[in-house]
């Protein structure tokens, strides 16, 4: 749920996208790349290596955690190096311990929901699902009462306020799922399809925690949402982490939770209200909240809640001149760890391509640096934990950045390459209004590729990478997806293979390494990547959010450190 972009262009946009291909610029005459460039035997070997049996899927603070780390950090350590952590811990300074805390919601679990003098007992996962990130045994609430918040976005730079001054205290929110312009023509007042952060879920919760709300409901349609009611049913009803909070109430109300659409319609109706109308009155600026007419809710379950520790990896080379500015390329080393069985009876979630090839990535990019000279900024390393847990790692390090985050230049992310052959084209997961973007582009063009948007932008998958930890503090960010527009079978070959992907291997035991793969096409993305990273690194540049990005106002408040 947490992951990049595996969407598949419309038929118009990918006809549209060939054509443009054929008219890309021939490859400039571009300076050699250190080390004797990247080398796809190298990244095949790097997945083999980690993805095997031997590493039982990488889950995090599991026996299996130790063994990556001693494998990356001797990559590192062959590479000369240096190590960029802060842990006093047995890895020393190649890492930093990234404390979780673990929640598990424990049956019996009691959902009840009155409205128009009758009370109607909900089941958790079928009508809603129900979650708790704080750190309490036991959650009851009785008869709270609930408000409808609209889309619940409070977005001054966008002059809009769904709270409009309520009082949530003591009561439920209840909101719908992405942007007031998803169904609306607001005049891209949200940038029309293309979900902006204010219509994800994680930040509905935390504007909820801003606003004081005892708790938020979501009510979940397909269409906004981008996926189904088994999604939310899935992720939900499992073991949730968190990163370790000074004051867990400032980020989580005491109760997240989901319902269905047809129990919304109801409970719209219970309470004199038509959902559809209300729902039309929440996609103008003046909508105010709406009290639902003697409709309340009620909860009471116990929760499971210990804490573990695991390790982001940090890897440095200082800059020549200016080592307080720094470059960072992350990835994820974690996946799903040991779990169900497959048809074949297999039990370990290997993660070759989803993340195995983002590390093989990061490994043979630190290689390349080191080989070269020093750039003159600094250049980090990040292989990151707990992506598959909602991006904690990075989540982890945005909150407690070892470097400063004012003087962070950029994050260029890696998550899932592709393994099929070269590609005409390179994207990024979503749209994130960055210049950085800018720059990958002009980088596609002098290698003779071209820039194919996301197709599906309403998807949101801007804010399901580790990336997204650093756009949300400020720091540029972007993070890369593999073309896939096919130098052998075009667009229709590249969605063959994510289809194919998507469908058998993502998040399930047979995302196995192959020697059949060809890693010609990682090998160009890299020489990309790395190309951006170093320029980015031997320059004055300062890559900024674009008028109208969310994430703008935070890196304006940090201008100064950067004068």
């Amino acid at each position: 749920m947490f992951k990049h972009r595996l969407g598949f262009a419309k038929p118009a946009l990918a006809l549209a996208l060939a054509l443009f291909a054929a008219t890309a610029l021939p490859a400039l005459a571009q300076s050699p790349i250190p080390g004797g460039g990247f080398d796809a035997k190298a990244l095949s070997e790097h997945v083999h290596v980690i993805s095997s049996d031997e590493y039982q899927g990488r889950g995090p603070a599991t026996p299996a955690e130790t063994k990556t780390l001693d494998y990356i950090i001797g990559q590192f350590k062959k590479q000369g190096l240096e190590p960029g952590g802060d842990s006093k811990g047995p890895f020393g300074g190649w890492v930093q311990d990234v404390p979780l805390n673990r929640f598990e919601v424990k049956g019996p679990v009691k959902l009840s929901l009155t409205a128009g003098g009758k009370t109607t007992d909900l089941t958790q996962g079928v009508e809603a699902v129900v979650q708790t990130l704080t750190p309490v045994d036991h959650v009851a609430i009785k008869d709270a009462p609930l408000v409808f918040i609209g889309y619940g976005v409070k977005a001054p730079e966008r002059q809009w306020d769904d709270f409009k001054g309520v009082d949530l205290h003591g009561k439920v929110a209840v909101v719908l799922i992405n942007d007031p312009d998803f169904e609306a023509d607001l005049g891209g007042r949200f940038d029309g399809k293309s979900m902006t952060y204010y219509g994800r879920w994680t930040y509905k919760y935390e504007e909820a925690a801003r606003q004081g709300a005892l708790g938020m409901l979501i009510i979940h349609e397909t269409a906004p949402a981008a996926y189904g009611w088994a999604t939310v049913r899935n992720s939900n009803g499992k073991a949730q982490f968190d990163i370790v909070r000074d004051n867990p109430a400032a980020a989580h109300p005491l109760l997240q939770g989901w319902i269905q659409r047809d129990l919304a319609v109801d409970l719209f109706k219970r309470a004199g209200l038509d959902f559809e109308a209300e729902k039309k009155k929440a996609q103008s600026e003046d909508f105010h909240p709406v009290a639902l007419k003697g409709a309340t809710f009620s909860a009471d379950y116990a929760l499971d809640h210990s804490q573990i520790v695991t390790h982001n990896i940090l890897a440095r080379i200082p800059g020549a001149n200016r080592p307080n500015e720094t470059v960072i390329y992350t990835a994820h080393w974690d996946h799903l760890g040991v779990g169900a069985p497959d048809a074949s009876g297999d039990t370990i979630y290997h993660g070759a391509v989803d993340n195995g090839t983002g590390i093989a990535a990061l490994l043979e990019l630190s290689r390349v640096f080191a080989s070269g000279p020093k750039p003159d900024r600094s250049i980090l390393f990040l292989a990151v934990t707990a992506e598959e847990k909602g991006l904690l790692g990075s989540a982890y390090y945005a909150s407690h950045p070892v470097y400063p985050l004012a003087t962070t230049v950029a994050d260029i992310n890696m998550d899932a390459l592709a393994t099929n052959g070269k590609a005409k084209d390179i994207s990024t997961s979503g749209d994130g209004k960055v210049q950085l973007q800018d720059d990958l582009i002009l980088e596609a063009r002098a290698a003779g590729r071209y820039f194919a948007p996301d197709p599906t932008p309403e998807m949101g998958h801007f804010y399901r990478s580790d990336h997204f930890s650093f756009a949300r503090v400020g720091v540029p960010a972007l993070s890369i997806h593999s073309g896939e527009d096919m130098v052998k079978g075009g667009v229709e070959a590249g969605q063959a293979w994510a289809r194919e992907y998507t469908a058998h291997r993502y998040h399930q035991p047979a995302d196995k390494w192959s020697a059949d793969w060809d890693l010609s096409g990682q090998v160009d993305d890299l020489e990309l990547i790395y190309r951006l990273g170093l320029k980015l690194a031997d320059s004055n540049e300062w890559p900024d959010w674009k008028p109208g990005s969310e994430f703008k106002a935070a890196r304006d408040a940090t201008a100064a450190a950067r004068k």
